[in-house]
């Protein structure tokens, strides 16, 4: 008989993802291959990933299938593969599980893991705080780290969202100067964090703030992409040289069109004139891990959680990042079965 978990599963986006969400107590706990690991989740973390493309304009859906949703954990090792050599059993882990393939995702009591996508937790750590900042840090990681140097002027759009709030910190440890955007209630955690300035969209024009420094920033990160279209009106706060890396979209069809057109318009004809990209999704990279575990160790970077779910209340969870108004990560902790681990080693 095949071992079983509980995890989270639906099968259909119908009216919201959310409402199809059900508990599969019997689902078959997965084996891991040669290059993967087999991870005990004890928490997890949210990301709008988990549902926009299932739920989005694109030709993307269930056909019949069930999913598990979840990237972000955080687990003991329980099992692993053939080929991997850099992990023991019993060593806790965290990092993040590229979205998509099989939808086979972290909400779960187990996950396979490939090597290359989870890091040894540093000590001191909290649990939680490690299932946080994973597919956030390695997608702000990638967007900043290999577009400035230290001392450089970064904007982030969305500064105490869960891309935003992890983005700041980080380009604060590589050294950069930062001003953000939020909304009045949030501008004291943003500095907190790390922001050299904060806009509040509330109160004022971003555009006309950003361009009040004159053509200053040499990296622009946007998490929002919408309502306005900030590139195509970045070029009086753009630096010579910049790039513009975005981040957030609009899940709709006018929002493709917003990238595409930002991705094909020349400067001339009324688009942004700065280096475009549009970051579709962070990869696995041993050495980004490596060095946000570093960061979290030594204190650079610190999981911003606005909430903390029991298993049950997954629904809740999702309803409650649906509404765009979380500060920070959202984590659901997992239930552990001691002797379900013994029979899945």
């Amino acid at each position: 008989m095949a071992q079983t978990m509980k995890a989270w599963q639906f099968n259909s986006v119908a009216g919201g993802f959310e409402k199809h969400l059900k508990i599969n107590d019997k689902a078959a706990i997965p084996v891991p291959g040669d290059d993967e690991i087999l991870v005990q989740i004890h928490a997890m973390a949210l990301n709008p990933v988990d549902y926009k493309v299932l739920e989005g304009p694109a030709p993307t859906r269930l056909m019949g299938s069930v999913f598990t949703p979840g990237a972000d954990y955080c687990g003991k090792v329980t099992k692993v593969g053939k080929k991997v050599d850099e992990f023991k059993i019993g060593e806790m882990v965290f990092g993040a599980k590229p979205p998509g393939g099989k939808w086979d995702g972290t909400l779960a009591q187990y996950a396979v893991i490939g090597k290359d996508s989870a890091y040894q937790l540093p000590e001191g750590v909290k649990i939680e705080d490690a299932a946080s900042v994973s597919l956030c840090a390695l997608t702000e990681m990638q967007s900043i780290r290999p577009n400035v140097k230290s001392g450089d002027k970064v904007f982030i759009n969305g500064g105490s969202s869960g891309t935003g709030s992890i983005g700041i910190q980080i380009a604060k440890a590589l050294g950069c100067h930062v001003t953000t955007t939020c909304s009045t209630p949030n501008v004291a955690l943003c500095k907190s964090i790390g922001a050299d300035e904060v806009i509040d969209y509330k109160t004022s024009d971003i555009v006309k703030a950003l361009s009040a420094q004159g053509q200053a920033f040499n990296l622009v990160v946007d998490n929002i992409g919408a309502p306005t279209n900030l590139y195509k009106s970045s070029n009086p706060f753009m630096a010579p040289g910049g790039k513009f890396v975005q981040i957030g979209m609009s899940n709709s069809v006018s929002g493709l069109g917003q990238i595409a057109g930002n991705m094909l318009r020349p400067g001339f004809l009324g688009g942004g004139k700065a280096k475009y990209q549009m970051l579709f999704g962070s990869v696995a990279v041993k050495s980004d891990l490596a060095l946000l575990a570093e960061w979290m160790r030594d204190g650079k970077v610190k999981a911003v959680i606005d909430s903390q779910f029991e298993w049950e209340d997954a629904v809740k969870a999702y309803e409650k990042l649906k509404t765009g108004r979380a500060k920070g990560k959202i984590v659901v902790r997992v239930p552990v079965d001691v002797e379900k681990a013994k029979e899945a080693a």
